[in-house]
């Protein structure tokens, strides 16, 4: 398919699975916020997992279909969705074609971040392995930016079978929920050891604000102080996805896709990475709070994410196979038959079998 855009969205940028295996050489990952509903999308449509799709931001984009056919799906948040301005579901599969529109409203107050998932993924050049945009160097996605006014957008091949899934709804006990108040499971460490346990207590039991500094690099945290045994700073190390961080003015900062590879503030702890997807779906003035997880705790929680992601491929794929021939319910009827090039009329009827005929 070929789409053009008529209008971009807050923030709308292509994203795939991320840009792994280049931090040593200071490429960060980049890739989706929330990678669950990237994959459970793609999934549902009969992608590979890792397909590029739209990642948008809180207000998204109104596109034209110009050429082709396919599915498409929206997963993540909740936005108001409609095709050729009718509301049509989310988490669904549903087919598109040339003249149509798609349109991604505001967000419906669940959840920040919504994937537009299609059949064949959106298809722009690799660059180092992915086709995720990196804002702050300005590579990958379409040239490196957000989407803009008149962009055209071309999306692989059609997948086997793709028009098999249209129709194809994910069951509501696989997709995320972004309404609980849960506090965001943290594995402590690696420099946990660096803090008070006064100031370990304050992380452990304190009520946080996202602050207005968050974006696609870390989400910075308001409230109470977060006190270090001597100082906040480290020989730099490796950054991973949910870092959290305490500088010297002691608010927790997490780190997220588009995070820096090294760093040198202490890290107080690091999120499950389900609850780093979770935390990716609220806004700024929203509140969160950390209890503390063990790391068979963490290792546990994304057995069971990636078990879910399983259950959605299987399911479509049981939808793909379904019958959809309408057959008649007969009791009798009239079969030709050749044997020996000569022709025979069979006539059959269906005997009921509780009276022992």
């Amino acid at each position: 398919m070929k789409l053009q855009v008529l209008s971009p969205g807050m923030l709308t940028t292509i994203q795939d699975l991320g840009r792994w295996g280049y931090q040593g050489k200071g490429m960060p990952v980049a890739g989706a916020m929330d990678g669950f509903s990237l994959q459970a999308g793609n999934l549902l449509l009969g992608n590979h997992r890792n397909l590029a799709a739209l990642e948008i931001t809180v207000l998204g984009p109104a596109l034209s279909v110009k050429e082709g056919q396919g599915v498409i799906c929206l997963s993540g948040a909740e936005l108001d969705f409609h095709i050729n301005n009718e509301k049509v579901p989310a988490w669904t599969a549903l087919k598109v074609k040339e003249g149509d529109t798609i349109s991604a409203g505001a967000s419906a107050g669940k959840g920040a971040r919504a994937y537009l998932c299609v059949s064949g993924g959106f298809d722009v050049p690799l660059v180092m392995g992915s086709r995720s945009t990196y804002l702050r160097a300005g590579i990958g996605g379409l040239e490196g930016r957000p989407l803009k006014k008149g962009d055209i957008l071309s999306t692989g091949p059609n997948v086997s079978l793709w028009e098999r899934s249209e129709g194809f709804i994910c069951p509501q006990n696989l997709r995320p929920s972004y309404g609980k108040d849960e506090p965001l499971r943290a594995v402590m460490g690696p420099q946990d050891d660096l803090f008070t346990k006064e100031g370990i207590d304050t992380f452990l039991h304190s009520e946080y604000t996202i602050s207005n500094n968050a974006d696609r690099m870390g989400y910075r945290m308001d409230g109470p102080y977060v006190e270090h045994a001597e100082g906040a700073d480290i020989v730099s190390d490796a950054i991973p996805p949910g870092s959290i961080q305490v500088p010297g003015h002691g608010q927790p900062i997490v780190m997220l896709a588009d995070r820096q590879t090294t760093g040198g503030y202490t890290k107080i702890a690091v999120l499950a990475k389900s609850d780093i997807y979770a935390l990716s779906q609220k806004l700024p003035g929203q509140k969160v709070h950390f209890r503390s997880a063990t790391f068979e705790e963490a290792i546990a929680i994304a057995k069971k994410e990636e078990q879910k992601l399983r259950e959605i491929d299987l399911a479509r794929a049981s939808y793909r196979s379904r019958c959809k021939i309408s057959v008649p319910s007969l009791s009798q009827g009239t079969w030709s038959v050749t044997i020996n090039g000569k022709s025979h009329e069979v006539s059959w009827e269906l005997m009921d079998q509780k009276k022992g005929e």
